[in-house]
């Protein structure tokens, strides 16, 4: 269908080394997108791109750090300059950290606001002036469950996803008159590298069925129909909104 047709599309997905990135930037490209991954580990981010050149899709690689400022702005610049328009950009670098709040490192704690927020804005603020100047573009920020759910032991990464939730809001209501869609996606609790610890943890495990009314956790491959949705032009009067997807783990008590 036209309406969720992604040729002719370049995505840029950050942290798309591996996990929920890396799902993102597959769905993106068999809806006819081409990529380009990022990631620090440029090695990592090689063998990903490898994978996917394998499975028959175009794939190009620009590793730069999401935290600095000017060194976004640069690889952005120099990557539109040297190769063409980033039509559709996933801000997915993330991380996790678990302290209880009264013993919580100052400096994980910054760490957090760099990686999960911070770097929100950088690439963002890099890929619009672009898509400004060409009346269009998608910008899609990955959320979280913790947008709108607290636990104990993660509130600084809580306040951020919060945060992203609101920077995504503020980014459309300043860009979509200039012509861009920009909204987020909130995945609930899925099996991934960064959730590691808590799959293992039958406990835990037990709670999530029990609390989620689909009763499991997510599969990757289930965030990517939204992720092509909110990139395609199936969503354009979408703006400044966080799709949830968490099997229903918001909608109850």
């Amino acid at each position: 269908m036209k309406l969720f047709d992604l040729s002719g599309r370049r995505a840029l997905v950050t942290g798309s080394s591996m996990g929920i990135g890396m799902a993102l930037a597959r769905g993106l490209a068999e809806a006819g997108a081409a990529l380009v991954l990022n990631a620090r580990n440029a090695e990592r981010l090689e063998e990903a791109a490898g994978t996917l050149r394998a499975e028959g899709h175009e794939v190009a690689t620009l590793p730069f750090d999401v935290t600095h400022h000017e060194g976004v702005r640069a690889a952005v610049d120099g990557f539109e300059e040297a190769v063409g328009p980033i039509d559709i950009l996933v801000n997915n670098a993330g991380m996790q950290h678990r302290t209880p709040l009264q013993d919580f490192p100052a400096d994980a704690f910054e760490r957090l606001l760099q990686t999960n927020i911070a770097s929100v804005f950088h690439v963002g603020q890099a890929c619009a002036r672009h898509m400004i100047s060409r009346g269009e573009g998608r910008i899609i920020n990955i959320a979280s469950v913790q947008t709108a759910l607290a636990r104990p032991g993660i509130a600084p990464y809580t306040a951020t996803k919060g945060a992203v939730a609101n920077l995504t809001k503020g980014m459309a209501t300043d860009w979509a008159p200039l012509g861009l869609n920009c909204n987020a996606i909130a995945p609930g609790y899925f099996d991934t590298p960064l959730n590691a610890a808590l799959v293992a943890d039958p406990e835990f495990s037990a709670w999530l069925a029990k609390r989620t009314p689909q009763g499991r956790w997510g599969r990757i491959e289930e965030l990517v129909g939204a992720a092509v949705f909110l990139s395609a032009p199936a969503s354009s009067f979408v703006n400044g909104h966080t799709l949830f997807v968490d099997g229903g783990i918001t909608a109850c008590l």
